[in-house]
């Protein structure tokens, strides 16, 4: 009994050692309450074994030359332009039907449209038959874990954010954008613009925020690459995970397609927030009362 307690209380300081790390390690951050209710805790130590064994550069932009096997996408560019700009004219690239985009759901409010190409070893049928070579050019690179295309119309935004996951790292790669100032993302402060042809990576644990404020449309190619790692036991912890706990954020583009377990969840779950938010436009002090309830007494369930 006391070595039971003794180990959930090691395994607590960890979770807080590890989320107090990600709060601090950038310039920009969120208030503290925020950050430790931030969806990013519940990896956090998995994201600190990721910073850990990092084989890149610390900052929040990395430079695409580190990554040489990427280079074919920027060769390929208007070849991959042309499929984009064919899907889009569409209408295929879009919001998810339904609450089924757990990791995307938020941005949809906002103007935010995708059409995924993979996703962490789940194939999309629906990309395959429509953007073949796109798929092609995607599967010769093993360390692309997931795709999609990715549309911020004019005026849309992205609000500030922090993905939860830093086994990847973020790649875009210019398709049909303003190519302005005005059409942006910001990284921990640190703002960059999008251009026809031209790709970025960054870090996308750190906080960040996009928005469009032109009057042209912004199209890009979205990866998640593999982050490299010094061991070799944590290259395996990390292709282990992104192949049984990402995979399970899959989703689909049309009717029929795969949906993984973490949205389906997602679906049941949203209904019961939908109620929540109702009570809170009801009673805002009864819905802070219940949610700290929640939030504490699954704290004390796990740790004590």
């Amino acid at each position: 009994m006391k070595l039971a307690l003794e180990t959930r209380h090691w395994v607590l300081l960890v979770f807080i050692v590890s989320a107090l790390y990600a709060h601090f390690r950038g310039r920009v951050r969120f208030g503290m309450v925020r950050a430790l209710l931030d969806f990013q805790v519940l990896l956090a130590p998995v994201n600190a074994l990721m910073y850990l064994f990092s084989r890149t550069p610390r900052g929040a932009y990395i430079d695409p030359r580190e990554f040489p096997e990427m280079k074919v996408l920027t060769d390929n560019w208007p070849l991959i332009r042309e499929e984009a700009m064919r899907l889009n004219e569409g209408g295929a690239i879009r919001a998810a039907e339904g609450h089924t985009d757990l990791g995307f759901n938020s941005f949809f409010r906002t103007g935010w449209k995708r059409f995924y190409l993979s996703w962490y070893g789940q194939d999309l049928p629906s990309a395959q038959q429509q953007c073949p070579q796109t798929v092609k050019l995607l599967k010769s690179i093993p360390s692309v874990k997931a795709a999609m295309f990715a549309s911020l119309p004019p005026g849309a935004t992205l609000v500030r954010h922090r993905d939860p996951y830093a086994g990847s790292l973020r790649y875009h790669l210019g398709l049909a954008t303003p190519n302005d100032a005005g059409c942006y993302i910001e990284v921990d402060g640190q703002r960059y613009h999008w251009r026809d042809g031209e790709a970025v990576m960054f870090d996308e644990t750190y906080i960040h925020h996009a928005a469009n404020t032109t009057q042209q449309q912004r199209v890009i190619l979205f990866c998640d690459v593999e982050r490299p790692l010094w061991f070799a036991p944590a290259r395996w912890f990390n292709r282990l995970f992104a192949r049984h706990v990402m995979s399970a954020a899959a989703t689909q583009n049309v009717p029929g397609e795969h949906v993984g377990a973490l949205n389906r969840f997602f679906q049941g779950f949203y209904a019961v927030r939908k109620k929540a938010k109702d009570l809170k436009a009801r009673s805002r002090t009864t819905y802070y009362v219940g949610k700290w309830a929640l939030i504490l007494g699954a704290l004390w369930a796990l740790f004590w």
